[in-house]
């Protein structure tokens, strides 16, 4: 199987999934979302499988959030659509069966922070950054983000993420 815009391999019992747009920051577009949907689909088939490493390419990011130039093409009604269908594929991670450790090296903003809350396991390099600056754009977390942060922060802390849009540091993160 080949994919534009990750890096998927299987390796023993373990499945490597990259976001390999480091140029963009290993933004999101559909595209990406739909071959994140392919790779964890053959991965939740595969019994041979036991584990997930997901990150992304480069050392700036791990998944900087949504792709802007191909959110701003979107309508009231082609955005929500794409909102579903990134929540089905954060679903799938979130209810894979199998642990996924999100790798956090660099940004992990918006939809990739998302994605990370998603995983079973997050684990950041000392630079990592998070946040969900979405709210400075007007919108809110669309993938589930604001159902997932309360759930792993509480709400006070998730509260002035989501309504701040601050990012904070993998230190601030751990504790």
């Amino acid at each position: 199987m080949t994919f534009s815009n990750i890096l998927f391999e299987k390796k023993n019992s373990i499945a490597y999934v990259t976001v390999n747009r480091p140029k963009v920051l290993n933004a999101l577009n559909m595209a990406t979302m739909e071959e994140l949907r392919t790779a964890f689909h053959e991965i939740k088939n595969d019994d041979t499988v036991r584990v997930v490493i997901l990150t992304g390419s480069g050392e700036k990011a791990f998944i900087a959030g949504a792709d802007i130039s191909e959110l701003a093409k979107h309508d009231a009604v082609s955005g929500k659509e794409y909102t579903h269908r990134g929540q089905s594929v954060l679903n799938l991670i979130e209810n894979l069966g199998k642990p996924v450790i999100a790798c956090i090296n660099g940004f992990a903003l918006g939809g990739g922070c998302e994605i990370a809350m998603a995983c079973t396991m997050r684990l950041a390099s000392e630079a990592a950054k998070l946040g969900q600056p979405e709210v400075k754009l007007g919108i809110i977390p669309g993938y589930g983000g604001t159902q997932r942060l309360p759930r792993l922060i509480g709400k006070g802390l998730a509260m002035q993420l989501l309504l701040t849009g601050e990012m904070i540091s993998a230190q601030e993160a751990h504790r």
